[in-house]
């Protein structure tokens, strides 16, 4: 008999380093306020049953065996519960009633899923769980990896475990600890655009390696000094030449990254004497707005008729807590 708990775990946006963090470069990010939940509770039968609100009405039953989970119905609609409890190495035969809530991640007018990091938040908040911790870091990066088939760099799971904003590098998966720099601020703006990350990363792939691509790992580098520095001055000033190197690598790997809308948002924000620029994978789903001043931002956001996502930074990462 286990003991009932519920764990959170919070998303995501990458403000900068995206597509550089695959090639060793640094990727800042801050977790946000969209959190994805797991409630665990004993089982009632033989089969532990799983349900996903705000994802499928139909919950899956499962068996756990020693080579893994048995599915008895709902097997391709939870493949991330079988990545989870085999890193989480769960060979406790009780049956589990599981609640998976990534409710916060969906767009509540058209029912679209915003590309916040939900999966990689709710692999954590799954493992944290499971395993009654959230000491969690490599236990989740490996079950991520192992959902996405090698895919991605982790940072999202990085940001869901440690929350706040950090520095990432996929070497030794390195977490540093950031401070907001006093005087930046943004807005999270939402394109309504859905975009396929793992088209995007496959896509990648299978290009030819161009100069631009280690031209966005040492602007990627060079921004992230900046963001250490903690001076809102200095991420200013090199936020225009990282957009212009992420604009050189799009065009030459044709990955879209600023389609959907991000390609205009950030020549009219440089017009405006601000920032913009697409987050992760671009080619819709979500972008950042960066200024000095909070009414700046405002008047641009209302003369251009943006959608801003509610949210801001989470400092907090994995939580847990017993029901």
């Amino acid at each position: 008999m286990i003991d009932p708990r519920t764990a959170s775990a919070p998303g995501k946006v990458v403000l900068s380093g995206e597509y550089a963090v695959l090639d060793g470069a640094a990727a800042v990010v801050m977790a946000v306020t969209r959190r994805a939940a797991v409630t665990i509770r004993p089982g009632a039968g033989d089969a532990s049953i799983v349900r996903a609100p705000g994802f499928t009405r139909r919950p899956g039953r499962f068996v756990v065996m020693p080579d893994g989970l048995r599915w008895l119905d709902g097997a391709g609609d939870f493949p991330l519960l079988d990545a989870a409890f085999a890193a989480a190495q769960w060979d406790t035969a009780t049956s589990l009633d599981i609640e998976l809530d990534t409710r916060a991640f969906i767009d509540r007018e058209t029912g679209k899923k915003i590309g916040l990091g939900s999966s990689a938040a709710l692999m954590v908040a799954l493992i944290t769980a499971l395993r009654a911790s959230t000491s969690i870091l490599p236990v989740a990066l490996s079950a991520h990896r192992a959902f996405q088939h090698g895919a991605g760099s982790g940072v999202d799971i990085a940001a869901a475990c440690t929350g706040g904003l950090l520095e990432y590098r996929m070497d030794g998966a390195s977490v540093r600890a950031l401070a907001w720099p006093d005087g930046l601020v943004c807005r999270v703006i939402w394109t309504g655009v859905p975009a396929d990350t793992r088209e995007k990363l496959a896509r990648l792939v299978e290009s030819r390696r161009s100069a631009s691509r280690d031209e966005l790992a040492a602007a990627a580098d060079a921004l992230a000094t900046a963001w250490r520095t903690g001076s809102s001055n200095a991420v200013l000033a090199g936020l225009p030449d990282y957009v212009d190197a992420l604009q050189r690598f799009d065009v030459d790997h044709d990955l879209g990254i600023f389609d959907a809308g991000h390609g205009r948002l950030a020549a009219l924000a440089r017009d405006a004497g601000l920032v913009y620029k697409p987050a992760g994978a671009g080619g819709g789903d979500v972008g950042v707005l960066f200024a000095s001043d909070d009414a700046v931002l405002d008047r641009f956001v209302a003369d251009h008729r943006l959608a801003v996502l509610a949210c801001r930074l989470d400092p907090e990462g994995s939580r847990l807590e017993w029901l």
